[in-house]
């Protein structure tokens, strides 16, 4: 009789200790589930409408994911246009926070739309996860070829001198990224910005056709935007926001801080995740667009875009963006645009 008892122990526990093991071995086929992803369709969303550079960073981005295989599954740009950006950016901070198959490609705008007082977005880059920086380009500030300003100390004395004879414009509103571009060789050359006279215009073309007709004096825009016109000989460029000079058909113009004005901007576009990202989302989005950086198909859609390339993964470019937050922080504040 004893000795079947401990016959029925034993067998009792073989069978927990099977148990346990198949509990565990399900927990961790379920943990290594959880790094399957992307398991679906994935999103991009541009908040702009078709042609406009966050819709075209999409499209290079997904491509490109797509061509070299770094993505397996099926990858769709999705417009979704409003208040330069804020619109969607409420959208994903609110209803896509935990939805790893959404992601958002910005650039400045998410800073300061957050941080103005007209228009403001209650939401900014803390409402979203970053996770990389793909590309730069900078400022520029432009003049017609026969323009009687040659470098931007004349242009900066001009504005001193007499603000209101001398009209600045861009291709986006009183507050956004073009205006504070404009104002700021005023800000750092100890300039009222809030006396520059800023006029907006609906995008870049359109503040450079006012430029070319007459109805500006000078424009800042985007320096990527103004080699063909530079090349036709309709323009002179009269500084670039760069640390250092560019290459191609910029690379004679001077950087700002060479002609005596200690600033720079970068106009940086990089793709967010949703604030609730998972861990495992995030840490297979760090390494695909590591490799998507370093790839040569990459580099090649860059080039065919006349893109600057410049890479920072997720926490060099937060780390950035905390930094030009103050930058721009600065500018708003001394417009008395800031909220």
């Amino acid at each position: 009789m004893k000795k079947s008892k401990w016959k029925s122990w034993i067998a009792a526990g073989v069978l927990l200790t099977s148990l346990t093991a198949c509990s565990t071995s399900g927990s961790s086929s379920t943990d290594e589930g959880a790094s399957d992803y992307p398991k679906k369709a994935i999103t991009v969303v541009a908040p702009s409408g078709a042609g406009g550079g966050w819709d075209l960073t999409a499209r290079a981005l997904t491509k490109v994911l797509g061509e070299t295989k770094l993505v397996d599954q099926t990858m769709t740009v999705e417009n979704k246009p409003g208040g330069g950006g804020a619109v969607y950016l409420a959208e994903f901070a609110t209803q896509h926070k935990k939805d790893d198959y959404k992601l958002y490609v910005n650039s400045p705008p998410i800073l300061i739309n957050n941080l103005k007082k007209e228009g403001n977005s209650p939401y900014g880059y803390q409402d979203t996860t970053p996770l990389a920086q793909l590309t730069k380009d900078f400022g520029a500030i432009v003049v017609k070829a026969d323009s009687k300003y040659n470098n931007l100390k004349d242009l900066m004395d001009a504005v001193k001198k007499d603000p209101k004879s001398v009209t600045a414009a861009g291709g986006s509103a009183p507050g956004s990224m073009d205006h504070l571009v404009a104002v700021l060789p005023a800000f750092k050359s100890d300039i009222d910005p809030k006396t520059v006279k800023y006029v907006s215009y609906d995008g870049g073309g359109e503040a450079i056709a006012a430029l070319l007709g007459g109805n500006a004096d000078y424009i800042a825009t985007d320096a990527s935007a103004v080699g063909e016109y530079l090349k036709a000989g309709k323009v002179k460029v009269l500084g670039i926001s760069s640390t250092e000079r560019l290459k191609g058909d910029l690379a004679d113009i001077p950087t700002f801080k060479e002609e005596g004005i200690d600033a720079e901007f970068t106009i940086w576009r990089g793709v967010f995740g949703p604030k609730e990202m998972s861990d495992s989302a995030k840490s297979y989005w760090d390494s695909t667009l590591k490799k998507l950086n370093e790839s040569k198909e990459w580099q090649a859609e860059l080039e065919r875009n006349g893109w600057e390339s410049e890479f920072k993964d997720g926490k060099e470019f937060e780390t950035f963006l905390k930094d030009q937050e103050k930058q721009v922080e600065d500018l708003l504040k001394s417009l008395g645009m800031n909220k």
